[in-house]
């Protein structure tokens, strides 16, 4: 899903039940994000909302975004905090989800059926704070990116938010429009597109206690 300018009429989704998913990035979720589903219109559907955080913590995020469902005009029927490798220090979570998350998922989606088909509307209880924690702010940095052929096919295409574009043949970056969200380092096969050494070790040594730890997912129906 592209994250960028895109028409700013509501649209009512087709579907009487809509899957909403976010990153985290510190504890919330990206306004960009937050800019997409104001966009819709939720009138008589219902929602499950998920947010995908890198095994160190959501903190007000799920809340957040429950908060932006709602507000849309969405029933929030249930809920979840699931665990993926972190973006930025990939030895962290690395290989979530894994086989067993993919079950937990399935026996929640099951549940998020029977609840849909039996029609009890109970409240959910929606973990975090009021008011939300302030946003992350990282200061801008320049990717390296080295020679090869994938970076401008593979790059391109999976930025969400169109921030990086070709100059003299070579992928630059938008300061302006990127999320840090590092798609694009996960997606070349060729892993041309990387952050600076002297950042991607400080991110190593800031969440590297959470190598050994195992958050599982969460669920609130």
């Amino acid at each position: 899903m592209n994250l960028g300018q895109r028409d700013r009429t509501p649209v009512q989704p087709d579907s009487d039940l809509v899957v909403f998913a976010a990153p985290v990035f510190g504890g919330r979720i990206l306004s960009v994000a937050a800019e997409r589903l104001n966009e819709l219109d939720g009138t008589g559907k219902k929602a499950v909302t998920l947010v995908v955080y890198g095994n160190r913590a959501y903190e007000d995020a799920l809340l957040e975004l429950n908060d932006i469902a709602e507000n849309r005009g969405f029933q929030v029927i249930a809920l979840a905090a699931l665990v993926a490798q972190h973006s930025m220090a990939p030895e962290v979570a690395k290989g979530r989800p894994d086989d067993q998350d993919s079950r937990s998922i399935l026996v929640f989606a099951g549940k998020v059926l029977d609840k849909m088909e039996s029609g009890v509307e109970s409240p959910v209880k929606v973990p975090g704070n009021h008011p939300y924690k302030d946003m992350m702010h990282m200061p801008p940095h320049r990717f390296h990116c080295l020679p090869a052929i994938s970076v401008a096919n593979v790059s391109l295409s999976v930025c969400p938010t169109a921030a990086i574009r070709m100059e003299d043949g070579t992928a630059a970056t938008n300061p302006e429009k990127y999320i840090l969200c590092m798609a694009c380092t996960v997606a070349c096969p060729e892993h041309a597109r990387i952050l600076p050494p002297p950042l991607q070790e400080k991110m190593g040594q800031m969440l590297g206690a959470l190598k050994a730890v195992r958050r599982e997912n969460e669920y609130f129906m």
